[in-house]
């Protein structure tokens, strides 16, 4: 199982590495906003990531770390 890690205060919740992530682990967080103002990304069922790391690579400011 890998270990995800969001540096929630920076995501300006575009979406994009909810898109790519295979096993949909990822969601943006209805009822939590940054101090940008937007939808930060979380884990939904972080059991379910196989470490692909496809999130970190799409996520165009850098935000998620993936420790396998």
């Amino acid at each position: 199982m890998a270990k995800l890690t969001f540096r929630t205060d920076l995501c300006k919740g575009c979406g994009l590495c909810v898109d790519a992530c295979p096993r949909q682990v990822l969601r943006l967080a209805a009822d939590k906003i940054n101090k940008k103002g937007h939808h930060p990304v979380e884990a939904a069922d972080e059991a379910a990531c196989i470490g692909c790391a496809f999130c970190a690579t799409m996520c165009p400011d850098c935000i998620i770390q993936v420790e396998r």
